[in-house]
């Protein structure tokens, strides 16, 4: 007589997050038609009209420029209860696994920043991984800046510290610094191998993300995005070398 193995549940389905519900509200409250917040995002008001009826998904940038006009936290459009704010609310107990090269990405020439705990909404700090491409200032443009502080650990290779108030300094492998984010600073590969780094920072999640869009490189087809493998440095080292 067969043994019959035990029906296991099926995995909870996850629904798709909507901000629209979310936006619309905010965007009431702050008395902003669908042309203003045009004009302040640069969205056409037909792609705005479709995310506030959650016909159009996300990706991470038009969230970003979304928040940062609308000066909230990115979490803000994700949360049921978005009047009077709620970005301050206290958790406890929650938690988020990020796999290895699991996350939302952004990708430029000048560097690709892997985002973990995506998932996770209204984070006191924001968690990033990075390769460096850009070899000199010049390559990677204009400096960034945002606010908050900033931690950075050199995993692997070498990196040129830029920053408007200070003298370049070499930052080796089990290096790290501490420094005020909202001072124009860039990150620049030193060594020939690969040029790794993990950064935190205190700032809203929309205006760190903003900031590392504003650089002077961005790729015009790159666009943040879910990524399920590893992240592909091999491209940054192929343009490196072209240089």
């Amino acid at each position: 007589m067969e043994s019959r193995k035990p029906k296991l549940p099926a995995p909870p389905r996850l629904s798709p997050a909507k901000p629209g519900a979310a936006l619309q509200i905010i965007r009431a409250e702050k008395g902003l038609t669908l042309s203003d917040l045009s004009l302040r995002t640069g969205l056409p008001v037909s792609t705005l009209s479709k995310i506030e009826n959650d016909k159009m998904s996300l990706t991470y940038d038009k969230l970003a420029r979304i928040a940062t006009a609308l000066e909230i936290d990115i979490a803000q459009l994700f949360s049921p209860q978005v009047a009077g704010g709620t970005s301050g609310s206290n958790f406890s107990g929650r938690r988020s696994i990020t796999r290895a090269g699991e996350g939302e990405s952004i990708e430029t020439d000048s560097y690709s920043y892997l985002y973990p705990a995506a998932d996770l909404l209204k984070k006191r700090f924001v968690p990033i991984v990075g390769e460096l491409y850009a070899r000199s200032i010049e390559e990677f443009g204009d400096l960034i800046s945002h606010p908050g502080e900033e931690y950075t650990f050199i995993l692997e290779g070498a990196v040129e510290f830029h920053t408007e108030l200070y003298a370049p300094v070499v930052l080796h492998k089990g290096d790290s610094i501490y420094f005020d984010s909202g001072m124009g600073h860039a990150y620049i590969a030193a060594a020939p191998e690969p040029c790794r780094i993990m950064v935190v920072c205190s700032g809203p999640e929309s205006q760190v993300i903003e900031a590392a869009l504003r650089t002077n490189r961005m790729q015009p087809t790159a666009q943040p995005k879910p990524v399920t493998g590893k992240a592909k440095p091999e491209a940054g080292r192929r343009r490196a070398e072209k240089n």
